[in-house]
C-alpha cells in the first residue's frame, strides 16, 4: 500500500525513518534531518525539506553524498552490486543492456569526469517524465557535462540526485504526475512539426506562417476540441482561440472571461516548453472542469499566439498585439529572407490579410477579468534555488539599439598602435563599460548581443563595427537611466578614438508590474501546494507585456532544467513540476471562482 503524507507526519522517528529509506544512497542523515520539519503540508514540501538539508550542509558533506552513488553503467552495476533503487534505475534506463561499444565508451567517461571532477557523474537516468532516458541521451548528456566548471558540474550533480529522490519518492506515494506527463506528451508531440532545413537536423523551428506553423494551428485545434471547449477558431492573424463557457445564471448578460495562454511560434532551433507550456497547462485545466461537468462563473479563453518571437518578419507580439489593436499595418508590407510579403503568406495560410479582420481580433477590456501567462522561467534562478515555481512581480522593460562605429581601415602590421581609429576595440569597449553599468544596479541587464566586422582581415585594423544593444529593467526609469549612460560612453569613447558612430533604436517595450491582485492569486495557488512563495522578475518579454497595455495581468514561472537554459535545444522540464504548475492553475481558477460566488 502506498505511504501517505498524513501517515508520515504521525509516525515515530524511527518508523518514518524507515519509510524513507533507500531515497539518498547510503545517506540517511538527510532524510533524518528533514523529518525534524514535520508536519508537512504536502509530498512537494517534504522533497523541498530534503533539498535544504543538503544545501545547508557544506561542501563536504554533498561530497560523501556524491562520491556515496554508483557509477553510471560502472563496476558496481557489472557486477550485481546496486541497491535495489539503483538497479531499478539503470535497467530501465537500458544501461544494463549496453552494446560492448556503449559500455567501453560510458566506462571511459566515467573515468574522465572522476578524474576532472573528483566524483562519480550523477543523471536522473529515468528523465524528465520518469519513463528513462536512452542510452544515446545519457552518452549525449555525459559528454557535453564533462566540459563544465567544477563549481557548476557540483552544483548540477546534486540537483539531479535530487530529481532521481523525487522519482524514488513518486514510488513510494504512489504518485504519478498524470497532468503533467499530459502536458509534457502535448509538447513532444507539437515539436514533431519543424521548418524545412531544421526539421531534417532534428531540430526545432517553428516561424510564422509556414507549413509547420500551420500544422501546430491544426493540432492545437483539434486538442482544444478533444478538451472540451465550446468553441474553437484561428482568428485573422493565425491565433488559435478556445472558448470555454462559463455556467449560465439565467441572465442575459455575457460573462466576462478570464484570458490566458502563450505563443506556439519559436525561435530557430528552440527548445519545446517556451511559450507552449502557457497553451497546453490552461487546456488540461479545461479538460479536467469538462470531464467532471463543471463550469465556473465566468468564460475561460485560451489563445495559442502565433507570433511573438519575430522571427520570420520584424512583428513582435503580432499575435497578441492583435487582440489589444496593436497591429501595425506596415507589417504586412514586410518580406521575409525568402522575399515573401506577410500579406502573401497570410493569403498562401488561407488568412484574409485584409486590416478590417485584422482589427475584429481586438479585444474589448471590459469583457476580461484580466490575463494569467504560465511560462518556463527561462533563466536559473529557480533552478539554482531548487524551486518548481516562482511568481512574477514585474516584466523588465527595454530597449534595443543597432549601431556602427566608423574608423579607418589600415595595415595591421605598418599603423602604430597610437595612430589606429579602431572601430572593434570601440565597440569592445563599450561591451565593458555596458556590462559594468548594468552590474552595478540590481534587476538591470545589458548586452552587446551582435557584433560584426564587414570585410574583416586578420591583417586589418578594422575600419567599420557593427553591433547591437539590449538593455532591460525592471522599471522604465531605470532602464533609461542605463541607456542614457551607455549612449553618453559611446559618444566620450568615439570622440576620444577620433571616431563616429550612427546609432538607431530598433524596439522600446514599457516594462509591466503585475497587478497586485493577480500576483496575490498566484502566491495562494503555490502556498497552496506547501511551497514557499518566490517572487522575481522577468527578464524575458512574454505576451503579457502586451496584455498589460489593456488589462490586469500576472504571471507564474516554472523551472526549466540544465540551468533553466531556454532558446536552446536543450530546454528541458520535469513533469513533476509540470504538475504543480498544472494544480496552482487550478487553485487560481478555483480561487477565483468562489470569489466570484
Amino acid at each position: 500500500m502506498a505511504l501517505t503524507i498524513d501517515q508520515l507526519n504521525a509516525a515515530t522517528p524511527e518508523q518514518a525513518l524507515a519509510w524513507l529509506d533507500g531515497l539518498y544512497e547510503h545517506s540517511p542523515w538527510i532524510a533524518e534531518a528533514a523529518l525534524l520539519k514535520r508536519p508537512f503540508r504536502s509530498v512537494a514540501a517534504l522533497k523541498l525539506a530534503m533539498v535544504e538539508v543538503v544545501r545547508r550542509s557544506g561542501r563536504d558533506k554533498q561530497l560523501v553524498l556524491l562520491r556515496g552513488h554508483p557509477e553510471l553503467a560502472g563496476k558496481a552495476m557489472v557486477a550485481g552490486s546496486l541497491t535495489a533503487e539503483s538497479t531499478n534505475e539503470q535497467t530501465k534506463s537500458g544501461l544494463t543492456n549496453c552494446s560492448p561499444a556503449e559500455l567501453e565508451k560510458i566506462q571511459a567517461l566515467n573515468r574522465a569526469y572522476s578524474a576532472k571532477f573528483g566524483w562519480p557523474f550523477m543523471l536522473a537516468v529515468r528523465g524528465p517524465r520518469g519513463a528513462g532516458l536512452t542510452r544515446a541521451q545519457i552518452i549525449a548528456t555525459f559528454e557535453r557535462r564533462l566540459g563544465g566548471h567544477p563549481d557548476f558540474e557540483l552544483a548540477e550533480a546534486l540537483r539531479n540526485i535530487h530529481r532521481v529522490v523525487e522519482i524514488r519518492l513518486n514510488d513510494k506515494f504512489g504518485l504519478e504526475p498524470t497532468l503533467g506527463n499530459q502536458v509534457w506528451d502535448c509538447a513532444e508531440l507539437l515539436a514533431t512539426h519543424s521548418d524545412p532545413g531544421y526539421a531534417e537536423l532534428g531540430q526545432l523551428t517553428v516561424t510564422y506562417l509556414t507549413q509547420a506553423h500551420q500544422n501546430c494551428q491544426v493540432q492545437l485545434v483539434r486538442w482544444m476540441k478533444e478538451c472540451g471547449f465550446d468553441e474553437v477558431n484561428v482568428d485573422a492573424v493565425g491565433n488559435v482561440v478556445g472558448l470555454y463557457r462559463g455556467r449560465h445564471d439565467g441572465g442575459d448578460t455575457e460573462q466576462k472571461r478570464l484570458l490566458t495562454g502563450s505563443h506556439f511560434d519559436t525561435v530557430r532551433n528552440g527548445g519545446k516548453y517556451d511559450g507552449r507550456l502557457g497553451i497546453f497547462v490552461p487546456m488540461v485545466c479545461v479538460r479536467e472542469l469538462h470531464r467532471a461537468g463543471r463550469r465556473l462563473p465566468f468564460c475561460v479563453e485560451v489563445v495559442g499566439f502565433a507570433e511573438e518571437e519575430g522571427q520570420r518578419y520584424k512583428a513582435t507580439f503580432l499575435g497578441s498585439g492583435a487582440l489589444t489593436g496593436h497591429f501595425d499595418p506596415a507589417w504586412l508590407d514586410q518580406f521575409d529572407a525568402d522575399g515573401v510579403s506577410m500579406r502573401d503568406a497570410m493569403r498562401a495560410a488561407g488568412l484574409p490579410a485584409t486590416l478590417d479582420t485584422i482589427g475584429a481580433c481586438k479585444r474589448n477590456p471590459a469583457d476580461y477579468l484580466g490575463f494569467v501567462e504560465v511560462h518556463i522561467e527561462q533563466g536559473p534562478v529557480l533552478n539554482e534555488m531548487d524551486l518548481p515555481l516562482g511568481v512574477v512581480t514585474s516584466i523588465n522593460g527595454s530597449v534595443r539599439f543597432v549601431g556602427e562605429v566608423v574608423g579607418m581601415a589600415s595595415h595591421a602590421g605598418t599603423t602604430p598602435m597610437d595612430r589606429r581609429r579602431d572601430a572593434a576595440t570601440a565597440v569592445a569597449e563599450l561591451a565593458l563599460y555596458l556590462e559594468q553599468r548594468a552590474a552595478s544596479v540590481p534587476h538591470v541587464v545589458g548586452t552587446i548581443g551582435m557584433l560584426h566586422v564587414p570585410n574583416g582581415s586578420i591583417n586589418v585594423v578594422p575600419g567599420r563595427c557593427t553591433f547591437s544593444l539590449d538593455i532591460r529593467a525592471t522599471t522604465n526609469e531605470v532602464r533609461d537611466a542605463c541607456a542614457a549612460d551607455v549612449l553618453a560612453e559611446l559618444k566620450r569613447i568615439a570622440e576620444r578614438r577620433g571616431l563616429h558612430h550612427t546609432l538607431e533604436e530598433t524596439m522600446r517595450a514599457a516594462a509591466a508590474p503585475s497587478a497586485p491582485e493577480w500576483q496575490a492569486r498566484w502566491e495562494a495557488a503555490v502556498e497552496s501546494l506547501g511551497l514557499p512563495v518566490h517572487r522575481m522578475p522577468s527578464g524575458a518579454g512574454h505576451d503579457a507585456m502586451k496584455l498589460h497595455e489593456v488589462m490586469p495581468q500576472a504571471m507564474l514561472f516554472m523551472r526549466g532544467g540544465n540551468s533553466g537554459i531556454s532558446h536552446n535545444p536543450l530546454e528541458t522540464i520535469s513533469a513533476d513540476d509540470t504538475q504543480l504548475c498544472v494544480q496552482a492553475f487550478q487553485h487560481l481558477l478555483d480561487q477565483l471562482a468562489a470569489d466570484m460566488t
